[in-house]
């Protein structure tokens, strides 16, 4: 029992917060060794780029959404941008038709996200691929920001930072906003180590001669095709000065939604992607791999509640001092927990509870998405959340 609870507390503490540390101190040794990663000088040879957005049924968004695509700074005769509005009937490709600067493809089916992007890939032509999501604006510096690492030959992509926006966050969006900012300081420890393991949807990049279509069931298509091109061999870096800001999520429930998803998603990418696993493959990927994105998508819930359970059965047989202090931190933790659930329903705005629930939210998440992915309840077609 007393093995079953450290095991079980070690590896959720690790693959939340220990990959953190140690990710931080292996950075640290490797800075020693061989000094800070530069970004090469690219001697303002910038590459021909494509912009490609994948809107669907976004009229309230998709015209700032072109007037801030349009705005980016990037050598004008070397960017071109590509909407595809594939089954919207919202009136949002004929916005987009007003922008002659912007190539519009459009068709009436709606087939998912993951074939509006297919489609748009036939048609690039240049060395790299930018995709961003419509409902997100970037800084005009994204681009630049972007490209400038690919100048190093074995970068193969390149992922930019999500924000949050905090204009009228509430509890609904205050643990998503810690989540990421967390997120975005391990995502620059990872590069810095060696790879970022996938890429966001809401802005990253590809070399268009690495692209590999995914299957059309693909739930997490932004992830699977960042990560088949570290498979390969090639980087994908982190660039937190090129991002896309969004609205948080609307509700909880909305943000619980979105997780599901993901959740779900990360499962499927997990078999598809079981090369990854073998640390004979490549040791350092795969160890970045299963620390921060493996264990987070499979065992942490399932151990958290095996910890909680286990930590009673230990103290009702043992009056030990430590096991009741840690089974104590636990109860807190969890109606800390319960009480961010008790007053968001109730729209009552305590942030410092909302952490707790959203952590166990996000856990709650993965069951769920499991649950979905085994049952073959999860839609690859994307259904967006409702946000601020």
């Amino acid at each position: 029992m007393i093995a079953t609870f450290w095991i079980s507390l070690g590896i959720v503490f690790y693959a939340f917060f220990g990959y953190g540390i140690l990710l931080y101190f292996l950075v640290w040794i490797r800075i020693l060794l061989k000094g800070k990663r530069k970004v090469p000088d690219n001697d303002c040879s910038w590459p021909f780029v494509t912009l490609i957005v994948a809107a669907y049924n976004e009229v309230d968004v998709i015209a700032e959404k072109v007037k801030n695509t349009l705005a980016l700074d990037y050598p004008q005769d070397k960017v071109s941008f590509l909407f595809v509005t594939d089954g919207s009937t919202d009136g949002t490709p004929a916005i987009v038709a007003n922008y002659p600067q912007v190539r519009l493809m459009h068709q009436p089916g709606r087939n998912g996200k993951i074939a509006a992007v297919h489609r748009a890939m036939q048609l690039v032509d240049t060395e790299i691929a930018i995709f961003t999501d419509a409902n997100t604006l970037l800084n005009k510096e994204a681009l630049l920001n972007i490209c400038r690492h690919y100048a190093d030959a074995s970068v193969g992509a390149v992922s930019g930072e999500k924000r949050v926006s905090t204009e009228g966050v509430g509890d609904a969006t205050a643990g998503e906003g810690f989540y990421w900012k967390y997120e975005s300081k391990l995502k620059t420890w990872d590069a810095e180590l060696y790879s970022v393991v996938g890429a966001a949807g809401e802005l990253f990049s590809i070399r268009t001669r690495l692209y590999e279509p995914v299957p059309a069931d693909t739930i997490l298509d932004d992830f699977m095709i960042s990560m088949l091109i570290a498979k390969q061999g090639y980087r994908i870096v982190y660039e937190p000065l090129a991002y896309a800001t969004e609205s948080g999520s609307e509700t909880v429930q909305e943000e619980l939604k979105r997780k599901i998803r993901i959740a779900a998603g990360g499962i499927q990418s997990i078999i598809r992607l079981k090369q990854l696993l073998n640390p004979f493959h490549n040791f350092v990927l795969s160890f970045q791999y299963i620390s921060h994105r493996v264990l987070r998508w499979t065992v942490t819930p399932f151990l958290m509640i095996l910890a909680f359970i286990v930590n009673i059965i230990i103290v009702l047989d043992s009056p030990a001092v430590t096991y009741n202090i840690l089974l104590a931190c636990q109860i807190l933790f969890y109606a800390l927990s319960l009480l961010g659930w008790f007053f968001e329903k109730r729209h009552v705005k305590i942030k410092i509870l909302f952490i707790p629930y959203y952590f166990c939210m996000m856990n709650y998440a993965v069951v769920a998405g499991l649950r979905r992915y085994v049952m073959g309840t999860q839609s690859a077609v994307w259904e967006k959340a409702k946000r601020k």
